[in-house]
């Protein structure tokens, strides 16, 4: 006879969080403002064992129910983590693991297939949690008032991101532009109507590069912008671009294809042109993901092929293929924020999200769907405030070789080598 044990209970619970066990018993105070309802004991056995992606994934296969807050939520998973997530095995077996990994993950056909499980979820759905430009990367809060005005703030932040960008890249009109990874269109086009640049953008999911499509056709820009499903790889570089920007897409090309990335987007600049490379960067200076199963839940829920690296090890890259970084800036705590508008968006929407995800994929699917970004907003806003992730605009230039190139003798660009003009 097999007999099956219950695992321990965890010896000390945190005072924010109650339990109810898979036979009924209650656990921790009643009125605390988080509740784990489990099913089975062996998610009792993955609590006490800090396995909180294991965790979030019996809540998304409705196996555990959490009541509660999103922020109450994570500032009790904060207390449930064994150790610093962003620690990871850097053996030698797990580098060469990783290695093969990255290389077979991020062929054209799979990143294609990845950017498109993550990206046409639905377009309606991001809608709701969205700001309406729909721009789905970091804000940037420039004005410490839009911190306190919750209705517009993140429209707001959103368009002073979108203008940073274009300010650090010195946009000139008639000048050609190409936005990596352009989304719901909301850089491509504010560069094209703001600052009157000829525009192209390229996308690898469906339904981003058909709402694209609609909005240049209903603003009448056709004649200077453009969009197209293509991978960045395919582009041709016989008309090199002088102003290139590349916002939350690089996340997705792979730690060992990134020197090869950068050496792509050095051909596709003119001699002298800019670079804005805007994206998510490890909190640890080795490890690709987040630890306690926290990466290996986002890679299966949300963000499939997904790596990342330190900063300095995106400079290295960078450098490598010939590209001079002439500016960096952090902007962690602005991610955090923005993160936590979206989460709180669709927190205030979710009877709505349930409907419009039904309508595409059936009440099972749209369950689950809300159920991990529910986790996957309100835990990576934490991920971004705790340190254990970053983002950071890297802005890079391609040196023309010519020391005698104004504005500045052995500048070698158009970057005038004072931050003064972005902030004007």
């Amino acid at each position: 006879m097999i007999r099956y044990f219950a695992p321990s209970i965890p010896s000390r619970l945190p005072a924010d969080i109650a339990l109810q066990l898979p036979q009924g018993q209650h656990l921790g105070q009643p009125d605390a403002p988080v509740k784990l309802s489990f099913s089975k004991w062996s998610g009792i056995a993955r609590l006490k064992a800090g396995q909180i992606g294991a965790l979030a994934e019996d809540y998304v296969e409705g196996k555990l129910q959490i009541d509660g807050a999103m922020r109450d939520v994570m500032r009790a998973v904060t207390t449930l983590l064994p150790g610093n997530p962003v620690e990871s095995n850097s053996g030698w077996w797990s580098g060469l693991l990783q290695h093969a990994r990255s290389l077979g993950a991020h062929t054209p056909a799979k990143d294609a297939a990845q950017v498109q499980f993550h990206y046409d979820v639905s377009d309606a759905f991001y809608a709701l949690w969205l700001d309406p430009r729909q721009v789905y990367s970091c804000a940037y809060y420039r004005d410490f008032s839009a911190l306190t005005d919750t209705p517009t703030a993140l429209a707001r932040a959103q368009e002073a991101k979108l203008d940073h960008i274009c300010r650090k890249l010195m946009l000139q009109p008639g000048e050609r532009f190409l936005d990596v990874g352009s989304g719901w269109g909301a850089l491509l086009l504010w560069a094209a109507e703001h600052y009157g640049v000829d525009a192209t953008g390229i996308t690898l999911s469906r339904n981003q590069h058909a709402h694209v499509q609609q909005l240049i056709a209903a603003k009448g820009l056709g004649h200077h912008v453009r969009v197209e499903l293509r991978d960045y790889r395919d582009l041709a570089e016989d008309q090199p671009f002088n102003k290139i920007s590349s916002v939350g897409m690089f996340e997705h090309v792979g730690r060992e294809n990134m020197t090869a990335y950068f050496e792509k987007v050095l051909r596709l600049l003119t001699p002298g042109g800019m670079v804005l490379n805007h994206g998510i960067t490890a909190g640890g200076l080795e490890n690709r993901q987040l630890g306690a199963g926290m990466g290996d839940f986002i890679e299966k829920y949300i963000f499939p092929g997904g790596e990342l690296l330190h900063v300095s090890a995106v400079l290295e890259h960078l450098s490598r293929a010939g590209l001079e970084m002439v500016d960096t800036e952090n902007l962690r705590p602005h991610y955090a924020r923005t993160l936590w508008d979206w989460s709180d968006a669709l927190e205030a929407r979710l009877d709505e999200a349930r409907q419009v995800l039904a309508a595409d994929g059936g009440p099972e699917r749209a369950e689950k769907t809300l159920r991990a970004y529910r986790l996957y907003l309100a835990g990576s806003a934490t991920s971004f405030e705790q340190g254990w992730l970053s983002l950071h605009q890297i802005l890079a230039t391609r040196p023309s070789g010519d020391v005698r190139q104004l504005p500045i003798k052995g500048a070698r660009s158009v970057y005038p080598f004072s931050r003064d003009y972005m902030y004007h």
